[in-house]
């Protein structure tokens, strides 16, 4: 009788932000990023000049749990969600940690997109979702060994999930995204006439 088994896994972890860690209040962090996507000039400058839809502070401000103390207890939470993902991943930390090296707002207006990307550097990234309307888009996944799938037929239509070559997820307010940085994601355009804003974040090993 023929096996088939499943060598190699991809992760990916969904909560409730506020499940771990200090309660977030969504309604402060919503209106503290727009406050802060207001008053960012360079932020605003560097969007302009790299044709960047609506509003990301990636290039402009490093500093947020600083600045803004609802990022502090974002980050909070945040650490002991990666750190249970860490633990589901079995990873041998070696004595070191998984720390935050990066976290940034994203504002993604009507028609905005994000291109297929990854983050180097880094082992763990992620989103959480501060304003989600009904048709802003899902978070596109992409199956790691697509590039190497050069003479493969396409997927059947209604093939299950671990078999397809995208996978579209759709969070809701409050939730919390991870997966390891190294798996290739993009979020399509932005079909809401509202905003789309979400935090990411990278974590690296140190």
């Amino acid at each position: 009788m023929s096996k088939i088994d499943s060598l190699f896994v991809t992760r990916l972890y969904r909560a409730k932000l506020s499940e771990l860690g200090k309660k977030i209040d969504q309604a402060e962090l919503e209106t503290t990023c727009l406050s802060i996507a207001e008053d960012d000039e360079a932020g605003q400058n560097w969007c302009e000049a790299n044709d960047f839809p609506g509003y990301t502070s990636y290039a402009s401000l490093d500093d947020l749990p600083w600045r803004f103390p609802i990022f502090k207890d974002l980050v909070k939470a945040l650490d002991k969600h990666v750190a249970e993902f860490a633990e589901d991943l079995e990873f041998d930390l070696d004595g070191k940690k998984l720390k935050l090296n990066a976290l940034w707002i994203n504002i993604l207006p009507e028609g905005g997109i994000h291109t297929s990307h990854l983050h180097p550097h880094s082992v763990i990234s992620g989103t959480t979702y501060v304003a989600m309307p009904e048709d802003a888009s899902a978070i596109k996944f992409e199956d790691p060994r697509h590039a190497m799938m050069m003479a493969a037929p396409t997927r059947n239509a209604d093939a299950r999930d671990e078999m397809r070559s995208f996978i579209y997820v759709k969070p809701d307010v409050g939730d919390v995204l991870l997966w390891e940085s190294w798996l290739r994601h993009e979020v399509p355009m932005n079909m809401a006439e509202e905003d789309r804003i979400s935090v990411s974040f990278n974590y690296g090993w140190e």
